[in-house]
């Protein structure tokens, strides 16, 4: 079984274990809409995204900005249902976090992250996106 996992590139921290991708038209547009909740250590990457709300969902989330080169570029805590997320420049794609995930991890802006494949049967770890 393979899981795409965040991992701070600087720390070494796994900020999430179970991340989904929404690359395709259908996807970056339904994000997170009509879910019932987050799990923890799940995470969703919407790429490319520049800006993201939180209408018709049911929980609040942290949020990741990401420039090309995968750096933070802008963080966001606990964005309640219902609103419009901030704007940062050069934002590429974004990633949503169950909320407090930001503030119990060693997250902050200007880290880089990576999105990679993690598979059980070697231990191996390919940077995929």
């Amino acid at each position: 079984m393979r899981n795409i996992r965040l991992i701070n590139k600087e720390t070494g921290e796994i900020i999430a274990r179970e991340v989904r991708v929404a690359d395709r038209f259908w996807s970056r547009l339904k994000g997170l809409m009509f879910t019932k909740n987050m799990q923890e250590s799940t995470g969703l990457h919407i790429t490319p995204c520049a800006s993201i709300h939180t209408f018709f969902m049911n929980y609040s989330i942290d949020i990741l900005y990401l420039n090309r080169e995968k750096e933070i570029v802008g963080i966001e805590e606990n964005l309640e249902k219902g609103k419009i997320g901030k704007r940062f420049k050069q934002v590429r794609s974004v990633i949503e976090l169950p909320a407090g995930t930001i503030k119990n991890t060693s997250t902050a802006i200007g880290q880089t992250v990576a999105l990679v494949h993690s598979d059980h049967r070697n231990a191996e770890q390919k940077d995929i996106i």
